[in-house]
């Protein structure tokens, strides 16, 4: 509780469970080191990111950065249905956050498609190791996240979630939520700073 202008006011909790946010904690650190490894690296190979950055499909990034923010958006949609308890339309935006996490595992797939198919590899460069570890390393939590939206999906359908039980929804959007917020560092950390 705390008291503004003469009211008592209650302070919101964290959404979702507290474990979790001691795990998002641990990884926003392990995303930390790796962008300020990254920045540090790349300050003392500028020339060399910035011609191999050149390679990237910008595009691609700017599709996925799309799909994340989108995805974000409906999985906080799904976090307000349920909290009125409105089941069918908390599984609507959990299965359409998973479309878009399907989107940008396809977009991910055709790049390092490409990418590995023009002979690139985590050797080729220090440029395409940074590149490489880290959007695998992403990619390996938004595989993740999907794991956790659609458990979601299948517990709501099993009746597990409603207005006064809504913890677990809230939990696994807030680490829906930390993958996104990882992306929008990424994007322009590796696709556009120069």
């Amino acid at each position: 509780m705390s008291e503004v202008a003469g009211e008592v006011t209650e302070k919101e909790p964290l959404p979702g469970d507290l474990a979790i946010w001691f795990f998002i904690m641990a990884e926003l650190l392990v995303f930390g080191v790796f962008f300020i490894v990254y920045v540090f690296v790349r300050s003392n190979n500028l020339e060399l990111f910035n011609t191999y950055q050149l390679e990237l499909h910008r595009e691609a990034g700017v599709i996925n950065t799309i799909a994340l923010i989108t995805s974000s958006y409906f999985v906080a949609m799904g976090v307000h249905a349920i909290k009125n308890n409105n089941i069918k339309q908390t599984g609507t935006m959990l299965l359409l956050a998973l479309a878009m996490g399907f989107v940008f595992l396809l977009v991910k797939i055709w790049e390092y498609s490409h990418i590995f198919g023009a002979g690139i590899h985590l050797s080729t460069n220090t440029f395409y190791t940074f590149y490489i570890s880290l959007t695998f390393f992403h990619f390996m939590h938004v595989l993740m996240g999907m794991v956790i939206l659609g458990a979601l999906y299948y517990y709501l359908k099993q009746g597990a979630y409603s207005a006064e039980n809504h913890q677990g929804i809230e939990t696994g959007a807030s680490y829906w939520h930390m993958v996104d917020l990882v992306w929008i560092v990424l994007f322009p950390l590796v696709y556009i700073i120069r």
